[in-house]
């Protein structure tokens, strides 16, 4: 599946920096709510808040990583992320913390958008996202099997994402100093396929707020409904993201084989059912399947997703322009399953989620499918006029 000499490993690192937040979103939501004065549905305020900020950065950015250059905004959010989260995991007034996520989550956000934009401009850039969602998932993995020994509080899983950031920052170096070309320097330059990169835009939006509205909550839900411990939780959470990496590793190896059609549309049907158990579990059997099928599948289609995005504009764009509204339905969803949650029932959310994620499932499909379709090139042939008159002329004479 890898290529160490070919696969550019700062990239993979950024991409992981960058994710991480997301993926440990669980833990930082439920230790906001147990170390802080919040509520619940606060807690789940503050975590949106967060990936509300990272997705603003995506929006901002989307189109001018090339003028600002890689190194520098990767440099820059990155030494966000590490102050941001740094001061939130070590202040301890809710002001302070709430401050320091929305700056972390930006510098979060700011390192995904270059990611995104030098991950698309790559000869496979599937093969790239994988590595990152493989590095992501083994870091999330080992973060929520160690945070639940070292004691309360909500600075652990904080201070993790910071760390991560710093770690980070040095492989910067290996990131090229841009050198834009002509058409990178046109920055009037229209998007192409526009129409199926909103619908995709679009569609990652409610696809995102679906996962996200139960990855929010599924902490509370082992914890309350299913009755676990915290520990309990966190290795199931674990497990999970371990077995998301054997589904990485498989959507790695396969590449391009299944199309982007089949992936994205059967795996969000699949997801769909996974989510309806997870919400309705009692239990830790019921709880851990629904978790580790959900998380064994959600990694993959993500990023058959993320190299659909990518075909659509070599330059990434659209890839980071999707995965900023993708940010923007994950930051919506802590609060829309915390007030989901508390208003109907965990699984009366699991299963409004389940029939979303279903109706978003068909357009998805067919700009997969649109997008698989080859498409004939181009070709202009240059016409010499003043050559024809001349021949025409000589043709006469004769």
């Amino acid at each position: 599946m890898f290529a160490p000499r070919t696969t550019p490993w700062p990239l993979v690192a950024l991409f992981t920096a960058g994710y991480l937040a997301p993926y440990l979103l669980p833990t930082v939501v439920g230790r906001l709510d147990s170390g802080l004065p919040l509520s619940p549905t606060q807690a789940g305020g503050v975590g949106s808040a967060l990936l509300l900020s990272s997705a603003s950065a995506g929006f901002l950015l989307a189109s001018r990583v090339d003028r600002f250059g890689a190194r520098r905004l990767a440099r820059i959010g990155l030494t966000l992320a590490l102050l941001g989260y740094g001061g939130a995991a070590l202040a301890h007034t809710v002001p302070a913390v709430v401050l320091g996520v929305l700056i972390g989550g930006f510098g979060s956000g700011t390192a995904t958008a270059v990611a995104a934009t030098r991950i698309a401009a790559q000869h496979d850039p599937h093969r790239t996202t994988t590595t990152g969602l493989l590095g992501v998932s083994a870091l999330a993995g080992a973060v929520y099997l160690t945070v639940p020994h070292l004691g309360p509080g909500h600075g652990q899983p904080l201070a993790a994402i910071a760390l991560t950031a710093l770690a980070v920052w040095p492989l910067t170096g290996r990131i090229p100093v841009d050198a834009p070309t002509v058409e990178s320097r046109r920055p009037a330059a229209r998007l192409p396929h526009r129409r199926p990169g909103l619908v995709l835009a679009a569609c990652m939006l409610c696809w995102s707020l679906a996962q996200n509205s139960l990855w929010g909550v599924s902490g509370r839900i082992g914890l309350t409904q299913a009755q676990l411990t915290e520990a309990t939780v966190g290795a199931v959470f674990a497990i999970a993201l371990g077995a998301g990496l054997l589904g990485v590793t498989g959507a790695g190896a396969l590449g391009p084989r299944l199309g982007l059609a089949m992936p994205i549309g059967a795996g969000t049907v699949l997801i769909a059912g996974c989510i309806a158990l997870s919400a309705s579990a009692t239990d830790l059997p019921t709880f851990a399947t629904g978790e580790i099928a959900w998380n064994t599948i959600y990694p993959i289609v993500l990023s058959y997703v993320i190299g659909l995005a990518a075909s659509l504009d070599s330059r990434g764009r659209w890839a980071v322009l999707v995965g900023s509204a993708a940010s923007l339905g994950t930051a919506a969803g802590p609060l829309a399953g915390s007030v989901l949650s508390a208003q109907a029932g965990f699984p009366v959310m699991g299963a409004v989620l389940a029939v979303g994620l279903l109706v978003v499932s068909v357009p998805m499909t067919a700009v997969a499918l649109r997008a698989g379709k080859p498409t004939l090139p181009v070709v202009e042939i240059p016409v010499d006029v003043r050559a024809g008159e001349d021949a025409y002329e000589a043709a006469t004479a004769a």
